[in-house]
């Protein structure tokens, strides 16, 4: 008895199998797509934010009319301890020229009783936050003060200052020096010794942008801007970039688990990292403007080592001073480059201000004339 062939299948089935096929892989891809979408910072969207922020900038300056100022934005763990240098120091300025933020512990208040100078009644941001040394709200800090300060259209230069910075020179000199130059001075440099960066960035963050440099910058407006409209890198660095715990000896063992862990300090890799990200450093000087000395200690169980060194009434003679004030290149070893410096081709001064001053340096710089003439009346009224 022989077997009988089995039937063809239609046509028609073979289609309506191969569509069902078809929709079923489209939905998968949908699903892979909104998947991506949520677990992982959409960096191609960065370049619409940073476009933004430049249009805002170009509308601003159009829209501005006198003369233009440069926003002071001072970061505080209270009050500024140098206010009556800093007070001299705007009194010799037009009032037209500058502008003062400061972000200090929330609820503190710059008033008659804390502070000796009238050019910080009141400056105090009202949206302030706790900040810790080494963790990512030193950045969002910096990132309340400029937000606040772009508020002014007359804002064309921000400088970011600590409550231990110095002016070096009269207000004259630092407007006409940092008005003539239409770039950003940030330091950045290659970070390839300290192993901060954290593989997991990746690809948000491509380790060949990863850069390094001081916290102490000077932007123009549109920079400023682009920090401030900053949704991609930011993210990232709450997350993977965070201070390893400091040594403890009453941990004791533990100590050995704790110094294994990742270790990262945010403010010194943020904004040169994020402007690396966004094809903005041929657009900077790649140097810092304020001045410090650190005490590059060799032992790595000393808890002063590579910190800033304090300058006292004694350090900081005219001598001193004048060497700071004489240094005229930066050398970053990590590049072998030599950054010189200058402001529109011109060779000039690389630091304007400088840290950290005690109180009694200060005095010194105030009765020698550093930042203006001499007013006894300064010193006058300490606040409690």
């Amino acid at each position: 008895m022989t077997k009988k062939a089995p039937a063809p299948v239609p046509i028609r089935h073979l289609i309506w199998l191969g569509w069902k096929l078809v929709i079923l892989l489209s939905i998968a891809l949908c699903f892979f797509a909104l998947l991506r979408l949520r677990f992982s910072p959409d960096f191609s969207s960065s370049p619409n934010s940073f476009s933004r922020a430049r249009a805002r900038s170009r509308i601003s300056r159009d829209n501005f009319d006198g003369p233009p100022k440069i926003a002071f934005l001072f970061l505080a763990r209270l009050n500024l301890p140098l206010d009556f240098l800093w007070g001299s120091f705007f009194e010799n300025a037009d009032v037209a020229n500058f502008s003062i933020y400061i972000h200090s512990t929330p609820g503190f208040v710059f008033d008659d009783s804390t502070s000796r100078s009238h050019f910080f009644y009141d400056r105090q941001l009202t949206d302030s936050i706790q900040v810790v040394w080494g963790e990512s709200s030193m950045i969002e800090s910096e990132r309340l003060l400029l937000a606040t300060a772009l508020e002014d259209p007359a804002n064309q230069r921000f400088v970011l200052l600590s409550d231990s910075c110095v002016p070096l020179y009269y207000f004259s000199y630092i407007y006409r020096y940092l008005m003539a130059s239409s770039r950003s001075f940030v330091d950045s440099f290659l970070d390839l010794k300290d192993g901060r960066y954290h593989p997991k960035m990746s690809p948000v963050i491509p380790k060949d942008k990863w850069r390094k440099g001081s916290q102490w910058i000077f932007l123009i407006r549109s920079h400023a801007e682009v920090i401030v409209d900053d949704k991609v890198v930011l993210p990232v660095f709450k997350k993977f970039c965070k201070r390893r715990p400091p040594l403890d000896t009453s941990k004791g063992k533990l100590n050995i688990k704790l110094q294994k862990q990742h270790n990262c300090i945010p403010d010194e890799h943020y904004v040169p990292t994020l402007f690396a990200m966004s094809e903005l450093e041929g657009e900077l000087e790649r140097r810092t403007l304020t001045y410090t000395l650190w005490n590059q200690s060799a032992e790595k169980m000393d808890n002063k080592a590579w910190h800033p060194v304090t300058y006292n009434y004694a350090d900081a003679s005219p001598k001193r001073l004048k060497e700071i004030k004489d240094i005229n290149h930066v050398y970053y070893e990590s590049e072998f480059r030599t950054e010189w410096c200058r402001t529109n081709s011109t060779f000039v001064p690389c630091f304007l201000f400088a840290r950290k001053f005690s109180q009694g340096a200060a005095m010194r710089l105030l009765s020698e004339g550093v930042v203006g003439p001499f007013e006894v009346s300064s010193l006058l009224g300490n606040p409690s």
